[in-house]
């Protein structure tokens, strides 16, 4: 069960960051990282609508299936790069961890109330970022296309994107949609690094955007689902939302 709220907290901030944001070819030629990432962005309901947006309030439910737990979740988000994520875990208590832009920390009933910094620091910085679709190029200045894959039933093409701090990224993008179907990462906690993977389901359109309302986090032992029923773009966040329990 330890491990279970471990990866919760390594993954929390994947989550807001999840919620925030071929002419010309031969049949088996791959597409160019361009044209990828200029499809997701288009797919996702382009540049100016993504952009328009300044904030994300999204609610539903976070399960553990391998522990039969779970509970109430709520996010929230800011643009350009505040966040917070809140849930209520059956029989352990409140998980909450937020960036306000420079400070990111976290809180739960067995590790109590830290700071994160170091690679945790970079984590939260980067999953923070909400305009993370439309400045995906200047967030990943290293994209390259490497082969198409299988996501379950679907076709995509396998791009690997290294971000300005931290180690490669690999993102399964779908080839008929252009949206993301996976994306595999490596994130930090108190244990040290620990690979996650996250696939995005059920997308929606909430004004104008594509959104993924189920999110599925997984590592070799126990997966991590988070299913959304409310999503409210543009909703006026007071920036204490985002502070550190006790700096408010």
């Amino acid at each position: 069960m330890k491990k279970a709220y471990q990866l919760l907290i390594l993954s929390a901030a994947m989550v807001v960051s999840a919620l925030a944001q071929g002419a010309g070819q031969k049949p088996d030629a791959l597409p160019t990282a361009d044209q990828i990432v200029d499809k997701y962005i288009q797919a996702s309901g382009g540049k100016a609508a993504l952009e328009k947006c300044t904030s994300r309030v999204s609610k539903g439910t976070l399960e553990v299936p391998a522990f039969s737990v779970g509970g109430p979740l709520e996010t929230y988000a800011k643009a350009p790069n505040k966040n917070y994520f809140k849930a209520d875990i059956q029989g352990f208590g409140i998980v909450q961890q937020g960036f306000d832009g420079k400070i990111a920390w976290s809180q739960d009933p067995q590790a109590g109330l830290r700071d994160l910094t170091g690679p945790e620091l970079i984590d939260a910085k980067q999953s923070a970022e909400f305009y993370k679709i439309s400045k995906f190029k200047e967030l990943y200045p290293k994209i390259s296309v490497k082969s198409k894959e299988k996501v379950g039933d679907h076709d995509a093409y396998l791009v690997e994107a290294t971000p300005k701090e931290g180690s490669v990224e690999k993102w399964y993008f779908d080839t008929q949609t252009g949206l993301p179907l996976r994306v595999d990462a490596e994130r930090h906690g108190p244990e040290g690094a620990m690979a996650v993977s996250q696939y995005f389901d059920n997308y929606k359109m909430v004004d104008g955007l594509n959104i993924p309302f189920t999110l599925r986090q997984e590592r070799s032992d126990f997966a991590i689902v988070l299913k959304f029923d409310d999503v409210k773009n543009n909703v006026p966040i007071e920036d204490t939302k985002f502070a550190k329990p006790g700096a408010q």
